[in-house]
């Protein structure tokens, strides 16, 4: 029996359910393959079960592994990430009466189809770095809340870097300077306007070569022109201006965060007595670090109108 006074918050669900699946239905011959990392998060009216022996509004967890594999295989056709974990999340609200939000999250990993002699192969792929990651927040009522992103997409530039003017005090020991390394590894999430299932578009992978775009514009924003890149004065100003080139580029994506750890590579000056110059820094030699780094991270959402 309920213990009056307390208030229960639950959700439950399946995590790190893998799936892998192939369409060989291409014209040419080819196939397509993607694997994919489903969790998925139920809130559900089923509080019976804590407050009493009684599991009749589960779902099961074991039932949401397996609706997983077959909602992969009645996809006939090729579809993006994001649809179907749109997928999951409607058949979870209007399959059980009691489950009035379903919360989806999914990593892709980047498998990428291989070239051999320059030419595509037909069933031949290799693991790239960076995931393509979903969360799709899916009511009975067909409102959606769809964010997708970018995680571990590793960058690097050798010059045009730098950092000074900063605040200083007697822990500082920092140099100012123009000159240094900028490596990070991005993780990028967006979130997009639709706010209905209806509303999604229906173009085929639409969402798939949004991401593609999405992650050219934050690299293109990063790097700057191939022949003379951009000055990045420090990690702050770099994310600002890559979140604001993705939300000028792109009408339905309302917000972006991004987080962007600055991973330091540190000069390296050697010297003993008999070699005072063993090795002198001139720009050239580093010493890789991951740990610790600067931690950098912020969220720019457009501001709409009152009026």
């Amino acid at each position: 029996m309920a213990q009056e006074g307390l208030r229960v918050e639950q959700r439950h669900g399946k995590a790190r359910v893998r799936v892998g699946r192939v369409w060989r239905q291409g014209g040419d011959g080819s196939h397509h393959f993607v694997e994919w990392n489903v969790s998925i998060s139920l809130l559900s009216h089923c509080l019976s079960s804590y407050h009493r022996d009684d599991n009749s509004d589960i779902v099961a967890t074991d039932t949401m592994k397996n609706t997983v594999y077959v909602k992969a295989k009645e996809c006939g056709d090729r579809l993006s990430v994001e649809e179907f974990a749109i997928l999951l999340g409607n058949h979870f609200c209007s399959f059980y009466p009691q489950v009035y939000t379903a919360i989806v999250n999914i990593i892709e990993k980047p498998w990428e189809r291989v070239c051999i002699d320059g030419k595509p192969h037909l069933h031949g792929f290799k693991l790239g770095s960076d995931n393509h990651t979903v969360e799709a927040t899916v009511q009975k009522s067909g409102a959606l809340s769809l964010t997708s992103g970018v995680s571990g997409l590793a960058l690097l530039k050798t010059t045009q870097s730098g950092f000074e003017k900063f605040v200083r005090d007697k822990y500082t020991i920092l140099p100012d300077t123009r000159e240094r390394m900028l490596a990070t590894e991005v993780n990028a999430s967006w979130r997009y306007s639709y706010d209905s299932v209806a509303s999604v578009p229906k173009k085929e992978l639409y969402f798939n070569e949004k991401f593609m775009e999405v992650k050219k514009v934050l690299m293109d924003t990063f790097f700057g022109p191939p022949d003379t890149g951009v000055y990045s004065p420090s990690v702050q100003r770099t994310l600002y201006l890559m979140g604001d080139a993705v939300l000028r580029r792109f009408a339905d994506v309302a917000s972006i965060h991004l987080k962007m750890p600055n991973i330091h590579f540190l000069p390296v000056n050697l010297s003993s007595k008999e070699n005072p110059s063993m090795v002198k820094f001139k720009d050239d030699v580093y010493l890789p670090t991951d740990e610790p780094h600067g931690s950098i991270e912020a969220t720019l959402r457009r501001i709409t109108s009152k009026i």
